[in-house]
């Protein structure tokens, strides 16, 4: 592939990825307001005991086939019928694990109400199943704009049938029933705009020679999703389900933030660099270092800021009642904004065929993890959060040394693709607290005032410094909106 045509094929993935997580953030935004306004604490706090459960069994179901499909040279039609079987299988055993394992679940919490929960909730993954291969087969032909449209539809759906069964009065069977309805409409949507088909002729023979990359994948994720949802197993036990509630709003609103830059890279990134798996570690690292560049960029305004009105928006949007969800939410905003960082640097290691650096690196955050909050929950959940932060903050090098062995990439570069928009994101949102601070007034004039000033200090210092990956951004704007 050209550079020339690479380079547009990944602008047009970026857009529609933009587009697509822009959409599904303003639609968990929307719906994500009318559901905190109709629930409690403890509506959110039981159904999210339950997700590191289902999320560990959608790593197992899904086994890391969707990258080593997206890996192969040539992915052919067997391939992903051993997928496809494959996952229904595995998911039907899983899900009869946890069914059973209910009310173990259940105890450990000292929750009774969540044995009826957890086996409604778990048939997620189930579905999910189903669309695992055509996700694989829309992910390997970067059909961003299909998976954009078929995921935003989902979103839609699911959001307004939580909303409406929560404006029933049906509690946290709401929230289960809107994730069932996400998965069912995205399963339906994938079959609909893939053109694969499977057949009957069950053959797993083909996951052979890919098995030994998906395992390492499948290990790796569920670490990740034990070092992401650790706070709901700890604070679960130790605190309650309401403390679990406040958690998880501020956790989801944060990650509302960071997702949207995540995925639009994400959606890009993997299939962009195993095209370049043949190039020379010279090209490799001067598309790597624009990435980087474009996701700091766009994450450190984006989270820091995001922090910065932690407040006024829980208290806006979401009413007071959730208030002490907002000076957790600040500091998982702070630690957020390296999240996109991260999932660059995992995402070229990953598509450069080394997932076993990826497992093992992700194991031993994992366990560092463990390890302060086991040291550290007798100092209370503000401690905890804080420790969680910096450390994911500070594994960044780590993933950096791994980087630098594949294409040879300097720390110093990497600074100094990186610290300027952190510096200037973190002067910017310094600015606008002292503005809104000697302005006074109320809530939203507050809010008014710091975002107002954030933008004009971080764009205006940006152009000021002739920063490229700006000016490359809205060049490409005015070509697609077709501006002179």
């Amino acid at each position: 592939m050209s550079e020339q045509t690479l380079k547009q094929k990944t602008a047009n993935g970026l857009l529609w990825g933009g587009i697509m997580n822009g959409a599904q953030q303003v639609l968990n935004l929307v719906f994500g307001i009318f559901l905190a306004r109709c629930l409690s604490a403890e509506d959110y706090g039981l159904v999210g005991m339950l997700t590191i459960f289902a999320l560990i069994a959608t790593a197992l179901q899904e086994s890391g086939f969707i990258s080593a499909l997206n890996r192969k040279k040539e992915a052919t039609d067997e391939d992903f019928n051993a997928v496809f079987w494959f996952n229904v299988l595995c998911s039907m055993m899983v899900y009869l694990v946890l069914f059973a394992a209910a009310p173990l679940i259940a105890a450990w919490f000292r929750q009774p109400l969540l044995v009826p929960l957890a086996r409604v909730s778990f048939l997620s993954f189930v579905i999910s199943s189903l669309n695992t291969a055509p996700r694989a087969w829309l992910f390997r032909h970067i059909m961003v704009r299909e998976t954009a449209l078929l995921s935003v539809g989902a979103l839609f759906v699911s959001g307004l049938t939580g909303v409406v069964l929560a404006w029933m009065g049906f509690a946290y069977w709401a929230i289960v029933c809107q994730n069932l309805t996400f998965c069912t409409m995205l399963t339906v949507g994938s079959w609909t705009f893939c053109k694969w088909r499977p057949s009957f002729h069950i053959n797993l023979r083909p996951l052979r020679e890919m098995i030994g990359f998906s395992s390492r994948l499948l290990a790796t994720n569920i670490f990740t999703h034990l070092n992401n949802n650790l706070f709901s197993i700890v604070f679960g036990r130790l605190y309650g389900e309401q403390t679990v509630g406040y958690y998880n709003q501020a956790n989801k609103w944060t990650g509302m933030g960071y997702t949207l830059l995540t995925g639009m890279v994400w959606s890009v990134t993997q299939p962009l660099f195993a095209r370049l798996s043949d190039e020379t570690a010279e090209r490799k690292q001067r598309v790597f270092r624009k990435m980087l560049r474009l996701t700091a960029f766009l994450s450190c305004p984006a989270l820091f800021g995001l922090a910065l009105v932690a407040g006024e928006f829980i208290t806006i949007a979401i009413t007071d009642k959730w208030l002490p969800s907002a000076h957790l939410m600040q500091w998982l905003c702070i630690g957020g904004a390296f999240f996109p960082i991260a999932s660059l640097y995992s995402n070229f290691v990953v598509s450069q065929g080394h997932s076993q650096i990826f497992m093992w690196n992700t194991l031993a955050q994992c366990l560092v993890q463990m390890l302060l909050m086991v040291w550290l929950y007798p100092y209370g959940v503000d401690v905890m959060v804080w420790a969680y932060v910096v450390a994911n903050t500070l594994w960044l090098f780590v993933w950096h040394h791994f980087v630098r062995r594949l294409i040879g990439l300097r720390l110093r570069d990497a600074l100094r693709d990186v610290v300027p928009f952190v510096v200037l994101a973190a002067v910017s949102m310094f600015l606008a607290w002292g503005a809104a601070a000697l302005c006074g007034g109320g809530i939203y004039l507050s809010l008014l005032v710091k975002v107002v000033v954030v933008a004009v200090v971080y764009v205006a210092s940006l152009r000021l410094l002739g920063a490229q990956i700006m000016a490359e951004c809205l060049d490409f704007a005015k070509e697609k909106l077709h501006i002179k």
